[in-house]
C-alpha cells in the first residue's frame, strides 16, 4: 500500500509509528530434516518468487524481516525442505512457525489468525492428497487382484469425497477469511472445478461478499469479483453461441454507442483484445491499421471490433484518437474483470478472434502476414 510522505512536522512521529509497523518478523525452529537453508517467497497471481533466505543455525533456528508490507494480509511461503508453508501476511505482524519432522504435516503458527486458519485448511488438505496419492500407487502393485482393485476404488472414492466436503465446510463456515479465498482454488489431482463448473460462482461470490465486509481494501477480493464476472459470463456463454454462433458482445464506443458483434455478421471480422495501458499498443495498432487498409475495398467486407481492457476512459479515449484508429473501438471500462475477456477466455493480451462472414471463429491470435493470408482467402 503506498503512503504519501507528509511534510508536517506535528506528525512526523506518527508517520514514523506508521513505517515501523509495516515491518514483518518471521521467524521459529524447523527440526528433523538435514535441510539447512529456508527461503521465503512472494505469491502473486502470476508467480511464486523467492525474496530471502536464512541458513538455520545449530539448533534450527531462522530469522526473516519484512520491510514495507501491506496493511492487509498478503500471500507468502515459509520454502523448506521442498515443501511450502502458506502464510498470510500483513503490516508489523511478528509470526513465529516451528515444525519437526514432516514439515507440512507437523508445522504450528503463532502471531497470525489467518495464517492459523490457513493452517487448519492446509494440512488436512495436503494430508487428504497425499492419502489419494498413496491409494492410487497401490494400483500398480503387481498381481493385484480384481477384488482388491474394487476395494481400492471404493477407499479412493469415499476419501476424494470426504476431502471435497470438508473443503466446502471449510468455505463456508470461514468465508470472511483470506484462508477461505485461498481454499477455493486448491484442486485435486485431475480437478478442474472446486465442485460442478458453473456452480462454482455460488461459493465464490459467497465468499465475496463476506470479504466486502472483512477486508473491503484487500487485492484479493477484486481479484474474486473478476471471476465473478467471468463465471457469469460462461454461465450466459451457451445461449449467446446459439444467437449469434460466436459469443457475442454489446460495448460502448468512446461516444457511449453501444454496438453489438453480431451486427457485423456477413462481414469477415477480427475481434480484437488490447489495452491502452500497454507499452505495445501503438505498434500492434499501427501494423493492424495497415492490413485494415488493405482490405478496405474487398468483395467481402473486413471489419476490427477492437475491445478495451482498461479502466481508464481518458486513456482509452486519447490513443483511439491519438492513434486515429479507423475501426470500431468499444469498452465497459472494467479492465481484467470485464466479461467480454471471460466470455472469450482471454488470459493474456494482446488477444484476437478472427470470425468468418458466415460467424465461425476461424482462427485465434493471428497477427501480420498471416492474418493477411487468411484475409486473403476469407474476402474474396
Amino acid at each position: 500500500m503506498n503512503k504519501q510522505t507528509l511534510c508536517v512536522t506535528v506528525v512526523a512521529a506518527a508517520l514514523l509509528c506508521g513505517c515501523q509497523t509495516s515491518k514483518v518478523k518471521i521467524s521459529g525452529r524447523m527440526v528433523g530434516s538435514d535441510a539447512k537453508t529456508i527461503y521465503l517467497e512472494q505469491v502473486t497471481p502470476l508467480s511464486q518468487t523467492v525474496i530471502d533466505s536464512a541458513v538455520l543455525d545449530p539448533q534450527g533456528g531462522y530469522r526473516f524481516q519484512l520491510k514495507g508490507a501491506a496493511k492487509t494480509p498478503s500471500l507468502y511461503n515459509l520454502f523448506y525442505d521442498g515443501e511450502r508453508i502458506p502464510l498470510f501476511v500483513a503490516a508489523g505482524d511478528r509470526i513465529t512457525v516451528d515444525a519437526v519432522g514432516n514439515v507440512v504435516r507437523n508445522y504450528t503458527v503463532e502471531g497470525s489468525a489467518e495464517s492459523e486458519l490457513l493452517r487448519q485448511f492446509y494440512q488436512a488438505f495436503v494430508t487428504g492428497a497425499q492419502r489419494l496419492d498413496n491409494i492410487a500407487s497401490q494400483f500398480a502393485r503387481a498381481g493385484i487382484s480384481e477384488q482388491e482393485r474394487k476395494a481400492l476404488v471404493k477407499e479412493y472414492t469415499a476419501e476424494y469425497y470426504r476431502i471435497r466436503r470438508e473443503q466446502l465446510r471449510f468455505i463456508i463456515e470461514h468465508k470472511a477469511s483470506l484462508a477461505a479465498v485461498y481454499a477455493l482454488y486448491q484442486r485435486l489431482p485431475g480437478d478442474t472445478h472446486l465442485f460442478n463448473g458453473d456452480s462454482d460462482v455460488v461459493y465464490f461470490r459467497t465468499v465475496a461478499e463476506a470479504l466486502e465486509q472483512s477486508y473491503p481494501e484487500s487485492p484479493y477480493l477484486q481479484s474474486l469479483l473478476g471471476e465473478i464476472a467471468r463465471m457469469d459470463a460462461r454461465i450466459n456463454l451457451t445461449s449467446q453461441i446459439s444467437e449469434a454462433g460466436y459469443p457475442d458482445l454489446e460495448l460502448a464506443d468512446i461516444y457511449g454507442r453501444k454496438i453489438r458483434l453480431s451486427s457485423l455478421l456477413g462481414k469477415v471480422v477480427l475481434v480484437d483484445f488490447w489495452s491502452a495501458e500497454l507499452g505495445n499498443s501503438n505498434a500492434l495498432n499501427a501494423e493492424l491499421k495497415e492490413t485494415y487498409r488493405k482490405f478496405s475495398e474487398a468483395p467481402t467486407s473486413f471489419e476490427v471490433y477492437q475491445v478495451s481492457a482498461d479502466t481508464s476512459k481518458p486513456l482509452w479515449i486519447t490513443a483511439v484518437q491519438e492513434q486515429q484508429l479507423p475501426w470500431i473501438s468499444v469498452s465497459d471500462l472494467r479492465g481484467k474483470s470485464s466479461p467480454a475477456l471471460g466470455l472469450y477466455n482471454v488470459q493474456r493480451l494482446p488477444a484476437n478472434f478472427l470470425i468468418d462472414k458466415e460467424g465461425l471463429i476461424v482462427a485465434r491470435d493471428i497477427y501480420g502476414k498471416s492474418l493477411e493470408a487468411k484475409l486473403q482467402e476469407l474476402t474474396r
